[in-house]
């Protein structure tokens, strides 16, 4: 049984992943903002787990929460996987640019993920032993009108998740990354409803055109997701990238 630290558990894939990993008899961490959630999904757990009040944007909120989760870890080995799930999108068209949205793109998208990799792989590195999702999207793999703020800060999360990996290669340490298209989330829903506001179309019609716009016809289900990176954190290469298209099939690579 490992100890598994998730971000943005509250809801949508990190809530999958927590179950996943529960499921699997793995002791998890579920860390986000909203603690209500987080206790509501903890008690449905099958096995040991904490719900855990962190801000990835806030370092202090970080420093505060990972010192309970060391705690909750110590005599399970440690935190020896991570989950970097945390995100949000919010669109910026470039006639409407603004730098407070982009910075707080960068701040959840990437600077999160980055401040826990900072503070847990290289524990992970001494002990020989650990591995690390980071959760992206097919944002970080190529761009999308409307959205440039956001797939800034997946492509910066790509970019940095292949450097650790190549960084941390053969010291017993794995990271790698999982980039879904349209996901079946409340994120998904609350970009529909604020494109709605802005294009005039319904939230329906335009949760139609994300399923539409992904290879496979569908919007890909945070179940899904959350098995991907289950397989990745047990027997993923280091480095490698799984992309899920709602084709049923992920494709991979390094």
């Amino acid at each position: 049984m490992t100890t598994t630290l998730v971000t943005g558990a509250s809801s949508g894939i990190g809530a999958a992943t927590a179950r996943a990993l529960s499921a699997a008899g793995h002791a998890v961490i579920a860390a986000a903002r909203r603690k209500e959630l987080l206790e509501e999904l903890c008690d449905s757990l099958e096995g040991e787990s904490l719900a855990l009040v962190m801000d990835v944007t806030d370092p202090a909120s970080i420093a505060e929460a990972l010192e309970k989760a060391r705690s909750f870890a110590s005599t399970r080995g440690g935190i020896e996987w991570l989950v970097n799930n945390a995100g949000a999108g919010e669109s910026m068209p470039i006639e409407r640019s603004d730098d407070a949205l982009a910075e707080r793109m960068l701040e959840v998208n990437f600077h999160g993920a980055r401040r826990l990799i900072e503070e847990l792989v290289p524990t992970m590195v001494m002990a020989g032993a650990g591995s690390v999702v980071n959760v992206a999207s097919s944002a970080g793999l190529a761009g999308y009108a409307y959205v440039s703020a956001y797939c800034a800060a997946k492509h910066a999360l790509v970019g940095y998740s292949r450097a650790v990996a190549a960084e941390v290669d053969g010291k017993g340490v794995r990271v790698s990354l999982v980039c879904p298209h349209y996901v079946d989330t409340p994120m998904t829903d609350a970009s529909a409803v604020h494109l709605a506001e802005m294009t005039g179309k319904s939230p329906e019609e335009l949760l139609d055109f994300f399923a539409s716009e992904n290879p496979g016809g569908r919007l890909v289900t945070a179940e899904e997701v959350a098995n991907a990176i289950l397989v990745l954190l047990t027997d993923g290469a280091n480095g490698a990238m799984v992309e899920l298209d709602g084709s049923g099939s992920a494709a991979g690579g390094e």
